[in-house]
């Protein structure tokens, strides 16, 4: 992604210099990485899920100086997050409304949330409690090495892209519509309809990639599309456990991942992205 010397946001907050180094017990390792993935990389009310795991050793608080390939991946976070306030920003009002923008904290180890507390393990989240994204950038090193996801910036852009989709939903309402819907449901619908909600802040990273494309370069979309799968439920559960249960996903299967991310990619078009099927009319 062609991203040097252009905008960078400033609503992005820099913490790992000095994060809160507790960790969240969930078992720790892969275990705890998979379990939190599948929970975080989401944009439904996590705060339950953080308070459950807030039980945590004591932390410390670590300062330290960034290296320059740190502080690198920061300007290139606040790029990407730049272009997803003028693209929503134009979005949003070609539709006759105001776009708030939402924060992103960069942390290490741990970091607290109007959400509840979190660790590395946690993946990427988006809290809608105080409309931010949370990122440890390690979560990424993570996705190549142990869910086989390509490396390349353009993996971290998709991540930052599909959370941001969240915070749409938040601005939108859709969200709440589905939280609300949720209480109505049984467990398996209302697991279906939290796949429709990731399903939809993937379309919305597509439509965001389709309305950035002169920054786009060779690849970049093969490295979305292999971040989307990596995450996918059914390669989740294949390498945790073996097996698959559809009853039991909660974001959606790889192929249909990439299949919605593609369908905002081809057509930029934010009224095509009904994942619900009407079920929110």
């Amino acid at each position: 992604m062609k991203w040097k010397g252009r905008r960078q946001s400033s609503n992005v907050e820099d913490r790992r210099g000095s994060s809160t180094g507790g960790k969240v017990a969930v078992g720790g390792g892969i275990i705890g990485l998979i379990f939190l993935a599948i929970q975080l990389f989401s944009g439904g009310d996590i705060s339950e899920t953080l308070q459950q795991l807030e039980n945590q050793v004591p932390a410390t608080t670590e300062s330290r100086e960034l290296t320059a390939d740190e502080i690198e991946l920061g300007e290139f976070t606040e790029t990407v997050l730049a272009d997803t306030e003028d693209i929503w920003n134009k979005i949003f009002s070609e539709n006759n409304m105001n776009y708030q923008e939402p924060g992103l904290v960069l942390f290490t180890d741990g970091v607290r949330t109007a959400c509840g507390g979190a660790s590395a393990a946690s993946g990427p989240f988006y809290c809608p409690a105080d409309q931010k994204v949370y990122m440890d950038l390690s979560f990424f090193e993570e996705l190549r090495t142990r869910f086989g996801a390509q490396g390349g910036d353009f993996a971290i852009a998709y991540v930052i892209a599909h959370e941001v989709g969240h915070h749409v939903q938040t601005i939108l309402g859709t969200s709440g519509k589905v939280r609300q819907l949720q209480q109505e449901q049984n467990q398996t619908a209302a697991n279906q309809l939290s796949v429709a909600l990731e399903l939809q802040a993937d379309f919305y990273a597509g439509v965001w990639a389709y309305h950035n494309k002169e920054y786009l370069e060779e690849g970049d979309i093969q490295e979305a599309m292999s971040a989307a799968s990596a995450v996918g439920d059914d390669a989740i559960q294949k390498r945790t456990s073996g097996r698959v249960v559809p009853d039991a996903f909660t974001h959606g299967t790889s192929k249909q991942r990439i299949e919605w991310f593609m369908r905002g990619y081809n057509s930029g078009d934010i009224r095509q992205g009904d994942t619900f099927n009407g079920r929110l009319n």
